[in-house]
């Protein structure tokens, strides 16, 4: 916990149970030990990393106000488990009824002459909690197991790395086992599409192979009727000659 004039913050340390792609939050907490109205506002070396609700505001006296600290998910996991970010968080007292509006930039401005306190907080990953393993057969009892992990449970940084990369590599091969399916599913369909299409092209050749053969068997019966016709008349004729 700080121990500064105006605020108290705690804790010192932003702890994350870190998880690829997922977001994660921790929570600070700012107590006011004066009588007076104290004005905040939270920095950080990552900006675009980490989400502050909210990054300044006012801590009414003798009262406390929280803030929530939100990382963005991650896609790969840092070397070790270690993060270089890390945040200061400005404090400096303020006028009485003063609301978070009022908040501007010369406040914590040092050279202007204003007493602003100044407290570094830095990130820690932590493992994510893990489920209780079974106690082993055979173990006395009211013996304490034993486990490869540290202390309180956590698991030290290169095992966590390893469970986060295997972890990774289960999600790609899910990832390209479902592209896999959809791809299977999009070429089934074109198949079908297909023989659907080649099905109607056959129905269409057909009618115009039948509609083909009624034209032919009109014209041979108009063909006869029009040589009959013309032997009649050719008769016809020399009969009168």
């Amino acid at each position: 916990m700080s121990t500064g004039e105006l605020l108290s913050i705690e804790p010192l340390e932003l702890k994350f149970p870190f998880e690829l792609k997922k977001q994660i939050s921790c929570s600070l907490q700012l107590s006011n030990k004066t009588d007076n109205y104290v004005a905040f506002k939270v920095k950080t070396t990552n900006p675009k990393k980490y989400c502050v609700r909210p990054n300044t505001g006012i801590v009414l006296p003798r009262s406390t106000c929280d803030i929530i600290v939100t990382m963005q998910a991650q896609k790969e996991a840092p070397t070790d488990m270690q993060c270089k970010d890390k945040f200061l968080l400005q404090s400096v007292k303020t006028n009485d009824g003063a609301t978070a509006k009022d908040i501007n930039a010369e406040m914590f401005n040092k050279e202007a002459g204003h007493v602003v306190e100044e407290c570094k907080l830095r990130v820690v990953y932590v493992s994510p909690p893990q489920p209780p393993s079974p106690v082993p057969e055979g173990s006395e009892e009211g013996s304490s197991p034993r486990g490869s992990g540290s202390d309180n449970g956590h698991v030290n940084g290169s095992e966590f790395v390893n469970a986060t990369k295997a972890f990774s590599e289960r999600l790609e091969t899910h990832d390209r086992t479902v592209e896999a399916r959809a791809l299977i599913s999009k070429l089934t369909e074109e198949k079908n599409n297909a023989i659907q299409q080649n099905n109607k092209l056959r129905q269409e050749l057909e009618l115009l192979r039948r509609a083909g053969n009624k034209n032919r068997a009109g014209v041979s019966f108009v063909f006869v009727i029009c040589v009959g016709l013309l032997g009649i008349i050719l008769g016809y004729i020399m009969k009168r000659s």
